[in-house]
């Protein structure tokens, strides 16, 4: 066999092709990364970063910079016929983060390519992926840069996070399969002065208008979209502020346009590949998957995929990865985009009825449906993504007991403990035992694995890297664990891998036995 030339080739340097690159160099694997773009973009693109990708971005050490370059928005009001018909609070979502940021792409992408560069990596622009074969030991590459130089490139792995035009996705046969054809909308970047609640989304309907959706930004900054008609998006080709700003006064009123940043139209599509990987090459984000941009699921579907795909990734390179555990990649993450493309879908279609009966009875039941609290949960739940879960993943083990999370939920937070802060330190799994007698010697549990134990006491556990005391049992109750203690291993992304009580630690075993290899 011969030796690869690195150890992953990732394709795309957009927020998705950066995390990926972020997530294998905190663990020690150099990947190379190249983006046909000779500088980064300057369009703003994706806007929203969701409470379950702030999660995610605090273990790549990123969240502080992100919350402090951009804007908190905590709730998302629906307006119809000059009123404001429904709240949707966002704080009611089980997470640390119970909150979305909105902030420019260019800056997401810019801070995650800082952070790549102080973990020592790199982005190669204006270098473009221009061939590719593989076979059951080696991914060749063939790369050309901006003056017409080319390069072979010999790697054990390679990521498509190339967009929604991904040549990795060509080159290895495969392509997105769905719907083509759909509204078209314009997308206004803009300098705007209004009187809503700038810590909220807006969405106004009407029952004689199309919608139109309004996201704040740090100080003036705004994100207007607009479904077009049919006439409209004829003349929308090369879109400009006077058009943004008649249909802003037709459909909400009071929204002064100053000056555009970046103005486009766009047509939605909703489509994804049939597997997220073929041999020993991956898709990732608008390469594996694209759909409408209600709700701003687009971006944090895609960093997700990749901070999912990181950690597999890095114990394939280590030779570590237990028989099954890339492909889990596909069993996981396919199921979740598939799921944001059939609410994104439905909700498109509702937002964008055309007949003034359909569009009058739409909006008064988004007014009766906010009254029930449980809807409004749901909804925020939705946005967020906090009730994403891995529970049929084949790499999840333990069926665990009655009450609390199951494996594959999202590992969650006890406020005031510093219970998030211990599970996201660190790059691998942590074993964590809640309650009962201290075990730090469990059988089968790599000897990497970190340990932290919650104790009623007041004296740190030995054997365990960190013993948080929880007196009042408020992390045993809210994982729902028996006073004969459990053991949960949570999994380098934050999620549950096994729940087991103290007298099932073969399933901890066969846990570690999917995962990693001996």
């Amino acid at each position: 066999m011969s030796a690869p030339d690195t150890p992953v080739l990732v394709v795309g340097a957009g927020p998705v092709g950066l995390l990926l690159a972020c997530e294998l160099a905190r663990r020690g694997v150099a990947a190379r990364v190249i983006d046909k773009l000779p500088r980064p973009t300057t369009e703003s693109r994706a806007i929203i970063v969701h409470a379950r990708s702030l999660e995610m971005l605090e273990r790549v050490g990123v969240v502080e910079e992100v919350m402090a370059t951009g804007l908190k928005v905590t709730g998302a009001q629906f307006h119809a016929d000059g009123e404001t018909r429904a709240e949707i609070p966002l704080n009611t979502v089980d997470s640390p983060y119970p909150f979305s940021v909105t902030l420019p792409q260019t800056e997401t992408e810019r801070i995650l390519a800082e952070r790549l560069t102080a973990l020592g990596g790199a982005v190669e622009r204006g270098t473009e992926l221009v061939g590719l074969e593989q076979d059951e030991q080696l991914v060749r590459a063939r790369l050309r840069r901006e003056d017409g130089r080319e390069e072979a490139v010999a790697s054990s792995w390679i990521a498509g996070t190339d967009g929604s035009h991904s040549t990795v996705r060509s080159a290895v046969g495969m392509q997105l399969e769905g719907s083509f054809k759909g509204e078209r909308f314009l997308l206004g970047d803009v300098e705007a002065d209004y009187d809503l609640d700038r810590g909220a989304m807006h969405t106004f309907f009407s029952a004689d208008a199309a919608p139109l959706v309004v996201f704040p930004m740090r100080g003036e900054r705004t994100r207007l979209i607009a479904q077009l008609t049919e006439e409209a998006a004829a003349d929308a080709a090369e879109p400009t502020l006077e058009q943004m700003q008649a249909i802003a006064d037709q459909r909400a009123g009071g929204v002064r346009l100053l000056e555009a940043h970046w103005l486009t139209a766009f047509e939605i599509h909703h489509a994804q590949v049939p597997r997220y990987r073929r041999g020993r090459a991956f898709l990732a984000g608008d390469a594996a998957h694209v759909h409408s941009p209600v709700g701003g699921q687009g971006m944090n579907t895609g960093m997700q995929d990749a901070f999912n795909l990181g950690w597999k990734l890095a114990l394939a390179v280590e030779g570590r990865a237990g028989a099954g555990l890339l492909d889990s990649y596909h069993e996981e993450r396919h199921p979740v985009a598939a799921r944001v493309i059939n609410q994104t879908t439905r909700m498109t279609s509702m937002a964008t009825l055309r007949h003034k009966g359909q569009r009058a009875l739409r909006n008064h039941l988004i007014h009766l449906a906010s009254g029930l609290a449980p809807i409004r949960a749901e909804l925020a739940n939705q946005v967020e993504e906090t009730t994403i879960n891995y529970r049929d993943s084949p790499v999840v083990a333990g069926a665990g007991h009655s009450g609390g999370p199951r494996p594959g939920d999202a590992a969650p937070d006890v406020a005031g403990l510093s219970l998030h802060a211990a599970l996201a330190e660190g790059t691998g799994h942590t074993l964590l035992q809640i309650g009962g007698a201290p075990g730090a010697g469990e059988p089968g549990v790599p000897a990497s694995v970190r340990r932290v134990f919650v104790s009623e006491g007041t004296s740190s556990e030995p054997g365990y890297d960190l013993t948080l005391f929880d007196p009042e049992h408020r992390i045993q109750g809210r994982y729902g664990v028996s006073d004969e203690g459990a053991l949960f291993a949570i999994r380098p992304d934050g999620y549950i891998g096994v729940k087991a009580t103290q007298a099932e630690t073969d399933a901890t075993a066969r846990y570690f036995e999917k995962v990693v290899s001996r």
